[in-house]
């Protein structure tokens, strides 16, 4: 609906810069009609810039009046669809990435410290006796090892976990809560769908977790600050399937 109303948009643009080409200019608007025509252009002349500003005028125009002559059409109609999808889809993309660099850019100034403390903590727990690293920078020691099968990413599984902040700060917990929970192996952060497929059914590990293995810049909930760096103690009680 929304590409329909763009187009709308440029085909309005095109009649007016057409008439515009003629030379045709109002210095007043004296009727009602004047001053609702003029409103539209000002509002299509908004959009258009709005969404596609570096658009060429005059190969716009010249597009427009090829397709209403039927001659010298530099593009074949077939391909037009492509070539609009196409640009719509890589400038929604672009737009995405541009939001979520600003909004990591605005993290990262306004939690700074949470980041830092985070590095500082784990680049000394992981000299800690038991503690190992993996590639990814996940860092787990085993309080027990089980002897069952371990899961894969197409799991799921039964736990119990206790996950605290690197002060101690507990935000959630299934043991104080007095009952496990079940999910898949992919539907939780990194982190732990890393650490569980280390982890034989029976096994209970504890892990500490990077913030780009987290939620990285994003807030969770009024305890889980961006940048945050996690701590979980889990317990892999059984493969549901």
């Amino acid at each position: 609906m929304k590409l329909i109303k763009f187009f709308a948009v440029l085909f309005l643009t095109a009649v007016v810069s057409s008439c515009n080409s003629q030379g045709i200019t109002k210095k007043s608007l004296d009727t009602e009609i004047d001053s609702l025509s003029y409103a539209i252009g000002m509002d299509v002349a908004r959009n258009v810039q709005t969404n596609v500003s570096e658009m060429d005028k005059d190969l716009f125009l010249q597009g427009f009046k090829s397709v209403l002559d039927s001659t010298d059409l530099l593009i074949n109609k077939e391909d037009v669809q492509g070539i609009l999808s196409a640009y719509f889809q890589k400038k929604q993309q672009l737009d995405k990435e541009k939001q979520q660099a600003d909004a990591i850019a605005q993290a990262e100034e306004q939690f700074n410290d949470v980041k830092v403390a985070g590095e500082k903590f784990l680049e000394e727990n992981k000299t800690k006796e038991g503690v190992k690293v993996t590639e990814s920078g996940l860092q787990y020691l085993v309080m027990k090892e089980g002897t069952g099968e371990k899961p894969t990413a197409a799991s799921k599984v039964r736990v119990h976990y206790h996950g605290t902040l690197i002060d101690g700060t507990v935000f959630d917990s299934s043991v104080e809560r007095g009952e496990p929970t079940e999910f898949g192996v992919t539907q939780v952060i990194k982190g732990w769908t890393e650490g569980l497929q280390l982890m034989p059914v029976g096994s209970k590990y504890k892990f500490f977790i990077p913030q780009d293995l987290a939620y990285g810049f994003q807030q969770r909930g009024e305890k889980i600050k961006p940048f945050s760096a996690l701590v979980f103690e889990v317990e892999l009680i059984d493969i549901v399937q």
